[in-house]
């Protein structure tokens, strides 16, 4: 006998004779078109039917970020199909915050437009059709995303060889920084100047009276500056010789 914990099953509903309403029967391979075959999980068939259907979206790929995946587990209730089944959304990947609440709205939606008819196949069809356009979404967020990061670096690099472009606000703003920066340098360097010593020669060039002391000195000596005729009226009577005298004087 076939394990009934993982089967795949099909999602017709038969009558089984002698048990009662509408249920999912023995459970057997299906082909064909609709949802891809799928590994089915039952879980319980007391007092009524429970059940496992994984679906995934395309290009989905196990532990990564590409694709969307999610179990959904439906419940048969005593009045199924004329009731709603109970249903769950479990085990998601790359889901959303909301993205459960809203997939679980969506199939309860579609199951109370089909009452009365045997809808499982119905709702397993919509949840796989919503995962696909909800992938598409992201796909195309993603894609977009990627063209505007792309777009700020390109601009950034613009901006970086073009530099700050002047307004006439900005010429303001940068004027009034001048002046304000340089009136302060300027007092700055005028105060440092003031208190710092001048040199001597500074001092000769600043101070007049300086430079008119030595006119001043020889105005006043005048005729009192004398000469010791006595330290040269021995030079005749040297013995010099004139080439001698000529190289001392080279």
């Amino acid at each position: 006998m076939d394990d009934p914990r993982k089967l795949e099953i099909s999602f017709d509903c038969r009558h089984k004779l002698g048990l009662g309403p509408k249920i999912i029967c023995a459970p057997k391979l299906r082909q064909g078109s609709g949802p891809k075959q799928t590994s089915t999980r039952i879980l319980g068939s007391t007092p009524h039917h429970k059940f496992i259907i994984p679906i995934k979206s395309e290009e989905y790929e196990p532990d990564t970020e590409n694709g969307l995946k999610c179990n959904l587990k439906f419940s048969y209730t005593s009045k199924y199909p004329e009731e709603i089944p109970e249903v769950e959304i479990c085990d998601s990947e790359n889901f959303e915050e909301e993205d459960e609440a809203v997939l679980k709205e969506h199939i309860i939606q579609q199951a109370e437009e089909n009452l009365g008819t045997v809808m499982i196949f119905t709702l397993v069809s919509s949840a796989q059709e919503w995962l696909n356009t909800k992938w598409d979404e992201i796909r195309k967020a993603r894609e977009e995303y990627a063209i505007l990061k792309e777009k700020e670096a390109e601009e950034a690099e613009r901006k970086r060889f073009e530099g700050t472009r002047v307004t006439v606000e900005s010429f303001l703003a940068w004027k009034a920084r001048f002046d304000v920066e340089f009136g302060v340098k300027k007092i700055q360097e005028k105060d440092d100047k003031e208190t710092r010593k001048l040199t001597g020669r500074e001092l000769f060039l600043t101070d007049k009276t300086l430079n008119e002391s030595d006119l001043k000195f020889l105005e006043d000596g005048g005729d009192s500056i004398k000469v010791d005729e006595s330290l040269f009226q021995d030079l005749e009577e040297l013995d010099l010789d004139p080439d001698d005298a000529l190289d001392d004087s080279s």
